[in-house]
């Protein structure tokens, strides 16, 4: 009976035993399950939103005034310097003839209005004998140049669509400021509509060598081949540049041509199918910091008039050789680039008030530009070959023969190896006209005005090389 009893308690013991382990391991279980489920989401910051809401509905208004452009055409190959011989095509046939291939390319652009004109890249249609257009809506055109701008990189290309058109709204590329919003749309590498977005990194970019005038929108937008020519737009969907061309050495260096820039030249290739501008008459060149401190110039800025063209709109205004110009119609000018743009953008035939920095004065004088095709032979900027070392050149007296062309001045006649002056750029022959502004006629008044110069620690000489008129800044010892 005893056995029986322990028995019955030992099964007693197993089942409850047994029942607990079921229950921890369910209450383990359960808790594992529970701490398995994730957090619920936090809720999204409505700044967030609004944000996100602003760039899906900008993207939904824009998009359909963006356009896809193909091209074909027909590129000349290198031509044998023999080409054109008679006797070459005799003994070659076809071999002996120009020879062309074809080549395709891939942009983008943005209708202007509903007539159907378009806004896109030069480089895009140059050369193009075939132009496809491709809507939002997939339909397809044919375009036509109507006009292209290379020192702008800008083209004007236009369709004959059977439907209303929307076009894109231009925005003020001058209220621009650096780290605003920059949407950029496109097809690059032929991705219909991409967008990219970004801010504004910088502006008025110059001296890229790039085009001729230029003042580029710099961002970090992302921009690939396809994208030349599509919109660069602000948060509110206005085109404030035009996308053109990228940094390839680098990632996230893009620029766009300011659309308040791109306006003028739009209206005068619609209108005539071609691009007039302002001119001068005067030859430039930048200004050092050598040369600003042989001025008497508080920075490094402007550009420095080194010929004044006979009869030129700067000659009639009393511009003269040395002035230093400073300032076009209310902006100050930084540089050569700068100023060539301003006077390229002011219409013919308007005044335009220049200041200018003569013998330590500020003055201004009003000039109307003339057209730049009525410069026969306009001569370019000139700038030394080198920076400033240590003087070394020596001078004599200007022969007769000189004196008698009415040239007057000291001719160059040795130069130190590795002077001043050799490395400057100063050759033998050429004749020193003036020094710091002071013109001299033989060797004494050179002599003298050189010993005076010497209190300013530099030396500005105006130099005579053949028809041409070069300013050399040198460092005195």
């Amino acid at each position: 009976m005893k056995s029986l009893r322990l028995l019955a308690v030992l099964l007693i013991l197993s089942t409850v035993l047994t029942s607990c382990k079921k229950k921890e391991g369910a209450m383990l279980y359960e808790s594992n399950r529970k701490e398995s489920v994730p957090a619920p989401v936090q809720e999204v910051p409505k700044d967030i939103l609004v944000t996100q809401q602003a760039f899906t509905t900008l993207v939904k208004k824009v998009t359909p005034s963006v356009v896809n452009i193909s091209t074909i055409g027909k590129k000349k190959l290198v031509r044998p310097f023999f080409e054109g011989s008679p006797f070459f095509e005799d003994f070659f046939g076809d071999m002996g003839r120009p020879q062309y291939r074809r080549e395709s390319s891939l942009g983008s652009g943005f209708i202007l209005n509903q007539e159907g004109y378009i806004v896109t890249n030069d480089h895009v249609v140059r050369d193009a004998e075939t132009i496809q257009v491709k809507l939002s809506n997939e339909s397809v055109y044919t375009g036509k140049v109507i006009g292209s701008d290379p020192k702008t990189d800008i083209a004007v290309i236009k369709i004959n669509a059977k439907e209303p058109l929307p076009a894109a709204v231009l925005g003020d590329s001058n209220k621009l400021q650096v780290g605003q919003w920059a949407i950029a749309i496109g097809n690059p590498f032929g991705l219909d509509r991409t967008v990219t977005v970004g801010v504004v990194s910088a502006t008025g970019r110059s001296n890229m060598g790039i085009e001729t005038y230029e003042d580029f929108i710099q961002t970090d937008a992302s921009i690939n081949p396809g994208n030349s020519g599509g919109p660069l737009l602000n948060i509110y969907g206005e085109v404030i540049g035009i996308n053109t061309a990228i940094v390839a050495a680098g990632q996230g260096i893009g620029f766009a041509i300011p659309v308040n820039m791109a306006k003028q030249v739009v209206t005068q290739l619609i209108s005539k199918g071609n691009v007039s501008r302002g001119w001068l008459g005067v030859s430039i060149q930048s200004v050092t910091e050598e040369m600003a401190k042989s001025f008497g110039l508080p920075r490094a800025s402007g550009a420095l008039v080194n010929e004044v063209i006979p009869g030129g709109p700067a000659a009639k205004a009393g511009i003269m050789q040395g002035d230093i110009i400073t300032g076009f119609n209310g902006t100050a000018v930084k540089d050569v680039r700068q100023l060539q743009r301003l006077v390229g953008e002011t219409p013919i035939g308007k005044k335009a008030e220049v200041e200018l920095y003569r013998d330590g004065k500020q003055l201004k004088v009003q000039v109307t530009t003339a057209p730049a095709e009525s410069a026969q032979a306009q001569p370019q900027a000139q700038r030394p070959d080198r920076e400033a070392g240590v003087l070394g050149l020596s001078v004599e007296e200007l022969g007769p023969d000189a004196r008698r062309r009415g040239i007057t001045g000291v001719v160059v006649s040795d130069l130190e190896p590795g002077g001043i002056a050799e490395e400057s750029g100063i050759q033998r022959g050429d004749v020193i006209v003036s020094v710091n502004q002071r013109k001299v006629r033989n060797l004494a008044e050179y002599q003298k005005a050189m010993k005076d110069a010497a209190n300013r620690g530099a030396v500005a000489l105006l130099v005579r090389r053949g028809n041409a008129s070069i300013y050399f800044a040198l460092k005195l010892r």
